[in-house]
């Protein structure tokens, strides 16, 4: 599209989290007139570090908001995943995209106030939960509770897992339960017992368990991560420090350690969704991004990095098509492909027989824990 076509756009993103802030910034620099709806009244996400890949990292040096990340993230090399009782299974170098080759190691809660924080003043509106869309064909109509109406030529639903865009529009399946609980944490460095020395993600694998240190040197903390079976669907669901200490059992010694040190009232606990993929992201005014198009589990640490090319594909997609209805259907035609493999290789998890698949000729080495 034109650039004097552009700056005509008035944009609505419905959501402040990763792709939601990723799209306000990607879209503000084509000139558009972008607002970002958020049903909180404050910004506050919990949980624990992720993985920025080096094509994220490269999305950001293109918006030029490089440094507020590498501010509040750490370079990592490689990852490694271990048997449970540490035993080699396989490591390999972060996939770099061009000279970028680090992946940057970042605490949510860092991450997402450094996206907003590179939006303009006002651009973000706190306190308006969506209640219903309109689509209108050529702009759509949103209605927030207390009955504020917005229209926007584009809406931008970046809403989330249980995105009400997604539902009112495009697909009424509601979240799979993938039949485990994540339990994280933030702890220091000085109590993981020696076991984090440099920037690099190691992950335990066990059977049914997957234990995750992702360092954050800069915070000098680590993200401890527990995913473990559990057949309870509860969205938070009450666990205590016993139910955490059998998941971990036969692991190093080390690391049930870290968990009985853990304070409960800092642990997030919560079951482990996504989405089956959907057939459609778009009308002709409204696109779906992030999670609220494709929610994925997190075995692969690909949700936000997701988001995030979603951002840019989307911004590369409106610059070079000649309208809106044809930028969106260019934008899914290159980001769904993409991603329908990652829903899929994330629902694999991290079996011994499934990392000889996503890492073909490298096995579990033989004194691996076994594997469910």
């Amino acid at each position: 599209m034109q650039s004097s076509d552009l700056k005509k756009l008035k944009i609505a993103v419905v959501g402040a989290g990763y792709g939601g802030a990723a799209a306000a910034k990607a879209l503000s620099l084509l000139g558009a007139d972008v607002a970002v709806y958020e049903q909180a009244a404050r910004i506050r996400e919990v949980g624990a570090g992720i993985g920025l890949r080096p094509s994220t990292v490269n999305r950001f040096r293109e918006w030029g908001i490089f440094d507020e990340i590498a501010k509040v993230s750490s370079p990592s090399e490689y990852f490694e995943i271990l048997t449970a009782t540490g035993e080699p299974i396989m490591k390999e170098a972060w996939p770099a995209d061009g000279e970028q080759a680090h992946t940057h190691l970042i605490h949510r809660g860092d991450f997402i106030e450094a996206l907003l924080g590179v939006l303009p003043e006002g651009m973000v509106r706190l306190g308006h939960r969506l209640e219903s869309i309109q689509d209108l064909g050529d702009r759509s109509v949103l209605t927030f509770a207390g009955g504020e109406k917005v229209e926007a030529d584009l809406v931008v639903g970046a809403d989330g897992i249980k995105s009400v865009v997604r539902k009112e529009l495009f697909s009424d399946k509601e979240p799979v339960f993938s039949g485990e609980h994540a339990y994280r944490a933030v702890i220091s460095v000085d109590d993981t017992h020696g076991m984090v020395t440099d920037d690099n993600l190691r992950m335990y694998v066990g059977k049914g368990t997957k234990i995750y240190l992702l360092p954050l040197r800069h915070r000098d903390q680590v993200s401890f991560d527990i995913t473990a079976l559990c057949a309870d669907s509860t969205w938070n669901p009450p666990n205590t420090k016993d139910d955490m200490l059998a998941t971990v059992e036969g692991f190093d010694a080390r690391l049930v350690a870290i968990t009985r040190d853990l304070d409960m009232d800092v642990v997030n606990i919560r079951a482990v969704y996504d989405i089956d993929p959907i057939d459609t992201w778009h009308s002709d005014s409204v696109v779906l991004v992030g999670d609220a198009a494709h929610s994925m589990l997190h075995h692969q640490g690909q949700g936000a990095n997701s988001a995030i090319e979603d951002a840019g594909a989307l911004a590369d997609a409106l610059r070079a098509a000649d309208t809106v209805p044809q930028a969106l259907a260019r934008y899914q035609a290159t980001r769904k492909p993409v991603t329908d493999k990652l829903q899929a290789v994330s629902r694999q998890g991290w079996s011994a027989e499934e990392i000889e698949s996503v890492f073909p000729g490298q096995k579990a080495a033989a004194t691996a824990a076994p594997q469910e």
